[in-house]
């Protein structure tokens, strides 16, 4: 059976895993309650997890290849604590092989990183996801240019995966304006989000919409930069024309933040 794809939230820094002093306390208890429930609403486990994260970009495609990746504390200003995690999962060069074999066959031309560890994107909701550690994981970096179509391009390259046992991920936030978090913004994210929820689940539409986002109501405003949106386009390309919905919905820090699935198991 097919795996379906994902896009999730991956909260603010490591948000999950500290006293949260930025608003309420359970801020982000929903989601974190959601991303420990991914696995068991899977029609069967994962072999493996292939991530596409918000917080890496290369000139081309690029995979990371290491047996073993160290952690990459990408953020800044949060308590000592939170430099000290762990997620000892193991990386799967075989896989990373794969992702470029599919690629290459597309015509997409990639890179391998032997030496790159995984950035939060991939750690700290993957600690919630997969708290054992148990799962290979693999990253796969976002393209320069960050061109929409050629992200759901390469989700189209890499839909054999999900029929290989290999959950694809992509991890971003889908709201991301750093400077709208309050509630001058809520309606905003309200409109944001009802035009993304249209197109998640309308897979006749789904990819010209999406190729298209700046056009959607507020697109600029929710993401003044993609990079934490461009991680939908794989996942919904590696299930196009397949059904889709929203998964998780919440309210954080005034605005609405979704999650979504795609694909015939969902």
């Amino acid at each position: 059976m097919s795996l379906p794809t994902v896009y999730i939230p991956h909260g603010a820094g490591p948000c999950f895993f500290m006293d949260w002093s930025r608003g309420p306390a359970d801020t982000w208890d929903p989601l974190a309650d959601y991303l420990r429930s991914l696995i068991a609403g899977l029609p069967e486990l994962p072999k493996a997890i292939l991530v596409v994260s918000g917080h890496w970009e290369a000139a081309e495609f690029t995979v990371g290849s290491a047996p073993a990746p160290e952690l990459i504390f990408d953020y800044y200003g949060f308590p000592e604590a939170t430099y000290q995690l762990t997620f000892p999962a193991p990386g799967s060069p075989a896989l990373a092989g794969r992702v470029r074999d599919l690629l290459a066959g597309a015509g997409i031309a990639s890179g391998d990183d032997p030496v790159r560890g995984w950035d939060h994107g991939v750690f700290i909701p993957l600690k919630l996801v997969t708290p054992l550690a148990d799962v290979p994981v693999v990253q796969l970096s976002l393209k320069a240019g960050l061109d929409a179509a050629a992200h759901l391009a390469a989700g189209r390259a890499l839909a054999p995966l999900r029929d290989e046992g290999v959950l694809i991920v992509g991890s971003g936030m889908s709201w991301h304006n750093m400077r709208g978090f309050s509630p001058a913004f809520t309606a905003r994210s309200v409109a944001f989000d009802a035009w993304l929820e249209g197109v998640v689940t309308d897979p006749s539409q789904r990819d010209d919409a999406l190729a298209h986002w700046e056009s959607a109501p507020y697109g600029r405003v929710a993401h003044p930069r993609e990079e934490h949106l461009l991680p939908l386009m794989v996942a919904a390309g590696a299930a196009s024309g397949e059904p889709g919905r929203i998964d998780f919905r919440d309210t954080v820090m005034d605005v609405v933040v979704s999650a979504a699935a795609f694909g015939r198991a969902v």
